[in-house]
């Protein structure tokens, strides 16, 4: 008799449980009118101090260049952002949070808790804390990369 593939089964139920959280969060997205990139790249702008560059963002994001710029023209399209010039070299554009951008980023946040807390009902207070240790050791592990 073979030994139970243990890091196989824990890595399917981790690619289930993603994909599970994924179509919670898009339920909860769905009304706030924005798609879970665009909701990644609006969290990812309002980390940010002072506006970033585009550029920054890519790196942020670890994209190519080309798909921030079409996030962000959906999210200028929906007001949520706006492109500025910056003010110590006019040909670098930076992306500003307008303020319709904060309200939604506000709306995000109310539904990624709630699609989370859809995930995590079925565990008691000390089984979250339990799950939120063991992936904090998981992420805080080397990165090292798939090719």
């Amino acid at each position: 008799m073979t030994a139970p593939d243990t890091s196989g089964q824990l890595a399917e139920q981790l690619l289930r449980l993603t994909r599970r959280l994924h179509r919670a969060q898009k339920r909860y997205l769905d009304p706030v009118g924005i798609t879970p990139a665009q909701s990644r790249l609006l969290r990812t702008v309002a980390y940010y101090e002072t506006p970033p560059r585009m550029a920054d963002l890519a790196r942020h994001l670890e994209v190519v260049p080309r798909a921030v710029t079409t996030l962000v023209d959906a999210l200028e399209t929906n007001g949520a952002v706006r492109r500025v010039p910056d003010q110590s070299n006019r040909r670098v554009i930076r992306i500003e949070l307008t303020d319709q951008g904060r309200t939604t980023l506000k709306a995000l946040r109310d539904a990624r808790r709630a699609a989370v807390e859809d995930i995590l009902a079925p565990l008691r207070p000390e089984q979250r804390e339990v799950l939120g240790g063991l992936l904090d050791e998981l992420l805080a592990g080397p990165d090292r990369g798939t090719p």
